[in-house]
Formats: C-alpha cells, structure tokens, sequence
C-alpha cells in the first residue's frame, strides 16, 4: 500500500462517513474562519484608513497648541495648558514660511451648528471651519461645483461659506445650491461652493458635515465669554524628502514667534501627516495579534475536537485495521492512512473556513469604513499551514495508536 493508495483509502473512509465528516470538518472552519476573519477586517480596515491618511499628503505637517487634545487630568496630574496659537503669531509664521513653503491657517469656529436654509434646517451637528486662502489646497479638498473664496471675500471678511455634501443634501435636495443662503451662527451667508463627496470612514461623515468661510469671517464671529480663537497651522512642501529640515526651520521661526525661552520645552506641536500612519500601523499590528490569538484558541479547541474524532475512528473500525494488518500493512501505512485522512478533513474544512473567513472579515470592514474587497493571500496561505498543522496534531496519536494495534486482537473486536 503506498502513499497514493493511502490518499485514496483515506477520501473512501470520509466518503463512506461523510455525516461525521462534515461536523468535523465544520469544526476546523469555525476556528479558521474566526482566524482569518478577524485578521481580513483589520487589514481592510487599515487599508481605508491608510488612504484616508495618504491623502492629506506625505509633504506636509501641522502646528497646533501643545495639549489641545488633551482631555483634563493624566494619572493624577493636572496636565500644564499652554496659551492659544493667536492669530498674529500664525500670520507672523506664515509670513516667515512662505518662501519655502505653502502654508494655509485655520481656525474651528463652531461644532453641533445647526444651519438654516429657508424651508429647511439641519441636525445640530454641523462643525464651522475658517480657512484662509491655502486651506482647500492644502487639505486636498475639491470642489464639486462652484468656487473657492477670492482674494476680496478674504480681506473683508465677506458672508459666503462653501458647504459639505450632506447640507445639500439636507436643505437643497432639488435645486442648485450654488447663490442660496443660509443661516447659522446669527449671520445670513451665501454658498459660493460644494465640497466633493467624502463618504463615511469608521462610521461617521464629518467631512460631509462640514462649513468653510473665510478666515476674517470667522475671526468676526463673536465668541462665548470673549475666549480668542485658536489657530492651526498646515504647511506643505513641493519636495516630500525636504521635509525634516523644514520641519527643523519651522520649529526655530514658531519658537521665536511664539517667545519660547531656550531651553524649555516647546509650548506647541508639530505632527507629520505620515506619523497618522506610523501610529495606525502600531494599532493594528495589536490588533492582529490579538485577532491570532483569538483565533488560535479556538483553533486550539477545534483540533481537540478532531483528536476526540478520530479516535472515535479508530475504535469503530478496529476489525478493519486488523484486517489490512493481516493482509501485509505496515505500522507506517496504517498510522499513514489516519494522517491522512485527518489532514484531508482540515484542509476540506479550511478551505470552507477561509472563504466564510474573508466573506465575513469584508463584510465587517464595510460596515466600518470603505476599504474595498481585501484577499489577504498571507492569511489564506496561513490558514491553510495551520490545517496541515492541526491535522498533523490531532491526527497523530490515533494513527500511532491505530498502527500499533495487535491484528489478532483487532480481528476479534465487535
């Protein structure tokens, strides 16, 4: 009996129990499934975010208040508030930067707005936005239809706002927005242009839910308690492998302009747009592996379960292992012929387990964000080592006991 002969004997035995077959080989897929599903939608979750990243640009970074994210107290300590980017020292920068560099200013007006068209209004959750003449470019927003802001409506400070996909949707289903009005903050404005469609990353939309108006329009605004504006800071390059030494010459002007005593830390932050990336790729390495050893435990309790099978096997078809014994088989054709036939039942149910696997882990990531249809080649060639490897396990020690049955007393079993 070779091992062709061995390959055949053992698909005959899953044929001739192809009930207890199918729920074993449902076993492995469960386990493959939650393995390779789990790793797929954090792959195709990454990949969306990646592009969402990338499309700020590799050639540009922000300067920000230092501690603007922060949210109160860390371990007990009062974290240290440092003052406000103001609009001088931005402008001041700005002026300074814009030999080497493109560099746009904004401002987050208002957030949860509630706008008005003249028949309509929309939810309260609209964010203000106040841009200068750069931030469109260096955003990478496009527009779908109309204009951005001209030089005059920047100076004066004019009422004219450009508008997110969503607010058309809301208030101007029908028509065109481009020259309607609408209301919010107490001020009556123009839509001068659309914001091209962004579409919803990790469940939400904000892009879509977004108002732009010029920079001196938003410093007219007034503000609660009379608490000045922060200001954020964006700088683009032509040349992406220049970035660190701009970066190096930015950090000496905003440390002048901003009187930061040497010596002492800095009282703002810069942040490339490709360290978004570096931190995202830290997340979901743990993520994966944490989706591994999710899914190896339960590949753990689906190999136990087929150990459990097989000896089930081993001990209804006793006679018939006594039997090819007798007839010349081998210790290495009989303990062949088990392994077999174990690995032959996990590769069956990995195949099933990684198609439901990356179906699922897609399905999930869409819900997620548009990441698109991930094959994760890596994953599929790992699930299907892991069923060899499960096969081989759990199908050992009933073939080596199979193999070391005594014919004689094989032959008598009932």
């Amino acid at each position: 009996m070779n091992l062709i002969e061995n390959i055949r004997e053992g698909l005959r035995a899953i044929q001739g129990n192809l009930l207890r077959t199918i729920l074993t080989g449902l076993i492995i897929s469960i386990g493959i499934m939650s393995l390779v599903g789990i790793l797929t939608a954090v792959d195709s979750v990454k990949h969306s975010l990646d592009e969402t990243f990338s499309s700020l640009g590799a050639n540009s970074f922000d300067i920000e208040r230092k501690g603007a994210n922060n949210r109160g107290s860390r371990q007990g300590r009062t974290e240290k508030i440092y003052p406000n980017i103001t609009y001088e020292e931005a402008t001041e920068y700005k002026e300074q930067m814009s030999d080497d560099a493109v560099v746009s200013l904004s401002a987050f007006i208002s957030g949860a707005t509630v706008v008005k068209s003249e028949t309509d209004k929309t939810n309260p959750n609209i964010n203000i936005i106040a841009g200068d003449e750069y931030y469109l470019q260096n955003q990478n927003l496009n527009l779908a239809r109309g204009r951005g802001f001209s030089t005059y409506e920047q100076d004066l400070g004019t009422n004219v706002a450009i508008v997110g996909s969503e607010i058309v949707d809301n208030l101007f289903p029908k028509i065109d927005p481009l020259g309607q009005y609408i209301t919010f903050l107490g001020r009556r404005f123009k839509i001068i242009g659309q914001l091209e469609k962004e579409g919803s990353t990790m469940g939400g939309n904000g892009g879509d839910r977004r108002i732009i108006i010029p920079l001196e329009t938003g410093r007219q605004i007034p503000r609660q308690g009379d608490s000045e504006l922060n200001y954020d800071i964006k700088t683009a390059i032509p040349k992406p492998e220049e970035l660190n030494y701009v970066m190096g010459e930015a950090t000496g002007i905003m440390r002048n302009v901003r009187h930061d005593p040497i010596g002492q830390e800095a009282s703002f932050e810069i942040r490339r747009s490709d360290s978004l990336l570096e931190s995202l790729g830290e997340i979901t390495g743990y993520l994966k592996m944490g989706g591994f050893v999710i899914g190896f435990i339960t590949l753990l309790g689906a190999s136990v379960g087929l150990m459990n099978i097989m000896m089930v096997s081993v001990n209804e078809r006793t006679r018939e292992i006594g039997v090819r014994k007798a007839l010349g088989a081998t210790i290495l054709q009989i303990r062949q012929q088990f392994l077999i036939e174990a690995i032959v039942i996990c590769v069956m149910g990995g195949l099933l387990g990684i198609l439901l696997g990356v179906l699922i882990g897609n399905g999930i990531a869409s819900l997620i964000g548009d990441g698109g249809f991930i094959v994760p080649w890596l994953w599929i060639f790992v699930g299907l080592s892991i069923c060899v490897f499960v096969g081989v396990v759990s199908g050992y020690y009933p073939a080596f006991k199979a193999s070391k049955l005594d014919p004689i007393e094989s032959l008598r079993y009932e």
